[in-house]
Formats: C-alpha cells, structure tokens, sequence
C-alpha cells in the first residue's frame, strides 16, 4: 500500500484543496498531518486569539475528514522532525504541502526537502493554495516583484486563476498515533468576542454574506467603510488560516458581477500583492521597504493610551477598542489606527505591527506588516507622507457617531458631531465625562511629522 503525508499548515481546509487532491490521488492511502510547532510560540507569534481559532480549524478539519473516513492526525515539535518520524513510520514515499512565502516558511521547506532527501522520500510544493495568484506568476519586465499595486493589479487581472477542485469523496488514513486535538476552551487571554473558526463556520459565512441584500458582496462597495453598518465580509480570519481558498472566492466573486464584486476582488488582489511583495523581500516584515530616515518617537504613555483605546481621539479609540473586544477590527478601522499611531503621534510602525500581531486573529505577515508600512509611508504607497484626518474619516464612515457610540460607552450619551468633539464641550458637560483629552492636537501632530519628513 503507498502511502502520502498531507501537511497543513494554513490551509485548512477540504474544499479547493490541490494539495490534498494531489496527495488523495497519488497514493492508496493518506496521513493528513498537522504539527503544533513549539518554535511558533517561542517566536512571539503564538497569540491566544489566533490559537483558540487554530483549535476551532483543526477540529472542523478533523469532523470532515471523519466524514470521508479518515480523521487529522496531530504531532507536537519542530515541523521537520515530526513530519520524518511520520513518514519513518508510515512508510511514506511522498509529502504535500502548500507553498509559503515568509522567511519561516522558505526555511521550513528547504529543511524539509534536504531531510526527506536523505530518507528518500519526495517534498510535492504546491502554488496557489493559500494565495489566488502565486507570487512569482506575474513580475514586471526590470524586477522581480511589483513594488506598485495598480500595475499589479492589470496583470493579476490578466493572468487568469486556476480553476477550483472539488473536496475528496474519501480520504482514507492508515491506523497511525496522534495527540489530542487541541481544544479552544483551554486557551487563555481569548477576546471576549472572538469570532469562531472552521472550514464550517467559514463557508457558512461567505455563504450568508454572499446572500445579504443589504450588507453583504452586493453593497460591498458602497458600504465596505461603513464602520457602524458593519458590512465587511469579516473573511479575512478565515483566509488566513485557509479555511476558505482564495481562488474560490474570487471565482464566485466574480459569478456575482458589478462593481461591488469587483471592489471585492480588487481587495483579494491587494491581499497577493502584499504576499509577492514579501517573498521577494523577507526582510520587510520588520525592515523598511523604503526607508525615509524617520526618527520615530517612543512615549510610552502615548503607546499605551493608543493600546487601550485611550487617545481622547473617539473613532480611534472605538477601533483599538473594538480591536480588544473582538480581535478583529475592519479595514478602514486598522488604518485610522495605524495612521493616528504613525503619523499624528509619529511612533515606529513596528510598535503597532506588533500589538495588532499580539491581538488580530487574522495577523498575517504579508498583509499585517506591509499595510503598516504602506500606512506609515516606509512601504508600497506612491503618497507616503499623506496624513489622514481622523475627524474628517470620522464624520464621514460614522457620522451619526453610532460605531463611537458602540465601543466607547463612556461617549454614548453624546450626539455627533459631538460625539466625535467631546473636548470641545463647555463646562460641567465636559467635567462628566470619564474620557481624557487628545494626546496632541492633529494639525500639530501633523507639522510635527511633516517636520520630520523634511516637509515643512
């Protein structure tokens, strides 16, 4: 009997699976491995909401394999060691496993591969499982990678996807030992409102999203900012951990048609465009893609206000706040944020890659750490020094003040455009509040960045 070992690693999933397909058809029988790895927790990126979801995934994956008569095998320790003792075991001939592009996963696979050599057995990569587009597929005539999104974009749009593959009908797993599966009750420090995971839950949820009239891919862009109307897909957590294929949902974005899908779409392509970015700069994940000689600031109090929603800046405050809350905050959201931090209060991106890192169940290398760069204007944007106005962002995603009012209770009792202007209440209205005044003022947080930058 030949026997395969699939290895997941963010992609867990049975639908639109070309790694499983493959491993399901080139052998009788099939190991489908996960290995809790140590080494993750070690390196700072093991945060509790992304591990309680993870638990929520592998279970899920797990009751579909049951389904097809097989079940996910567990192995505890260092990726490479535990994959040879699996395939010392089994007897396997073969690995599958999805291509990764962050320097972690280039070293895993080269590791792999060198130690798999020496046991004779073959290391299958497969492309285009955790992205919709592999980097490397599209590149401009001079370099290596598009530094720029647009001209990315009309070539992600020419090149065409794969076409999706359907689930196995069977998958069948040889008698093999495995720890417990990790359980999502014994994680400690999960945000109270984390969202649940699973190939399940997600494809109940793009399929209900997809259905929704009124928030859903049909007003995706007139209301994708709509803070308050909460209309974001809230996908991401789900394409992160591979729950839900990328491909496919481009695909079915696109059956959908018109501009709302099309905004859709665009946005899954910003997604690639940040994953070829880092695998042909690693380094970017904690360098600058370009850098512009800033000399950040470090107030820690500062730091720590932004952190706890504490700025006396309400949208602001309402977005880390709901980031506290949920794990999870939308779009329009992290970039107020990550604006405020970088440019009103002029602190190191890094600071607030890290804290997002330590609470998104959706932190991504590629896109957490080179939206940051695009917002701080060290990484892919072709306006780097452009400052957003929180008030103007707020008067227009929230202007009835309902997201300020969700998240920041202290505020709720206020109307806007007060609500989004407490400290320029008079008197004893001002004195009630239990709400502390902004840090600096915004037009002299942005001369002191503008300064900085050289710009004035």
């Amino acid at each position: 009997m030949s026997v395969a070992v699939m290895l997941f690693t963010s992609d867990l999933r049975l639908h639109d699976q070309p790694a499983l397909r493959a491993a399901v058809r080139g052998a009788d029988a099939v190991v489908p491995l996960f290995v809790l790895d140590p080494g993750i927790r070690r390196a700072g990126f093991d945060a509790p909401n992304r591990r309680a979801f993870l638990a929520d995934c592998l279970a899920s994956l797990d009751a579909g394999l049951h389904e097809r008569g097989g079940r996910l095998v567990i192995r505890i320790g260092g990726v490479v060691e535990q994959v040879c003792r699996v395939v010392v075991e089994s007897g396997a001939r073969s690995v599958h496993i999805a291509a990764g592009f962050s320097a972690y996963a280039v070293r895993r696979e080269e590791r792999l591969r060198e130690a798999l050599t020496a046991l004779r057995c073959v290391l299958h990569v497969h492309d285009g499982v955790s992205t919709a587009l592999p980097p490397g597929q599209v590149t401009p005539a001079d370099r290596d990678h598009f530094a720029v999104f647009a001209p990315y974009f009309n070539s992600w749009q020419a090149a065409g996807l794969r076409e999706t593959v359907a689930a196995p009908d069977s998958v069948p797993v040889p008698e093999f030992a495995g720890h417990p599966l990790p359980k999502r009750t014994a994680v400690t420090g999960v945000s109270p409102g984390l969202a649940k995971g699973g190939e399940r839950e997600g494809r109940r949820r793009l399929s209900a999203w997809l259905a929704d009239g009124s928030a859903g891919i049909g007003a995706y862009e007139e209301r994708q900012n709509d803070l308050a109307g909460d209309a974001s897909s809230r996908l991401s957590p789900h394409l992160h951990f591979g729950t839900l294929s990328a491909t496919e949902l481009v695909h079915r974005a696109r059956r959908e048609g018109g501009p709302a899908a099309d905004a859709f779409v665009r946005q899954l392509a910003w997604r690639d465009f940040h994953h070829q970015v880092l695998a042909a700069r690693p380094d970017a994940a904690h360098a600058d893609y370009r850098a512009r000689g800033d000399h950040w600031r470090g107030d820690e109090k500062e730091i720590d206000a932004w952190k706890e929603g504490r700025t006396g800046c309400p949208i602001v405050d309402a977005a880390m706040r709901h980031l506290l809350y949920e794990g999870w905050m939308p779009g329009r959201g992290r970039l107020l944020a990550a604006s405020y931090l970088t440019k009103t209060l002029y602190v190191d991106w890094r600071i607030g890659a890290r804290h997002f890192l330590d609470l998104l169940v959706d932190g991504d290398i590629a896109d957490n750490q080179l939206n940051w760069q695009w917002v701080a204007g060290t990484g892919t944007d072709t306006r780097p020094n452009r400052v957003l106005d929180p008030l103007a962002q707020a008067k227009r995603i929230d202007p009835h003040g309902d997201y300020v009012r969700r998240w920041v209770p202290e505020l709720a009792h206020l109307a806007a455009p007060a609500i989004h202007q407490p400290w320029k209440l008079d008197g004893l209205d001002r004195a009630r509040l239990d709400y502390p005044d902004p840090l600096v003022d915004q037009a002299e947080g942005r001369a002191r960045f503008e300064r900085a930058r050289g710009l004035g």
